[in-house]
């Protein structure tokens, strides 16, 4: 997914999810420190997934792990 609309997606949860905090509890503090906490979360989401690429991308080419390994791990999860 590019960057700029990876912002923008962003951008329009973390806003939905204000709007619905604000009118689900009429208080504008409230709706503000949910919103800062779900965006550290998907932050640390987003993180999470990116360390986990770079992982599986070095084990991978050190060759302690192969693609039909990955592919099966990933049929498994779903």
């Amino acid at each position: 997914m590019p960057f700029r609309t990876f912002c923008r997606v962003l951008s329009l949860v973390l806003c939905a999810n204000a709007a619905t905090v604000y009118f689900a509890s009429h208080s504008i503090g409230r709706a503000i420190v949910i919103t800062l906490a779900s965006s550290l979360l998907l932050q640390l989401a987003y993180f999470a997934s990116v360390l986990s690429l770079v992982w599986l991308r070095q084990l991978l080419e050190c060759g302690s792990l192969s693609v039909r390994s990955i592919h099966w791990v990933c049929r498994r999860l779903t």
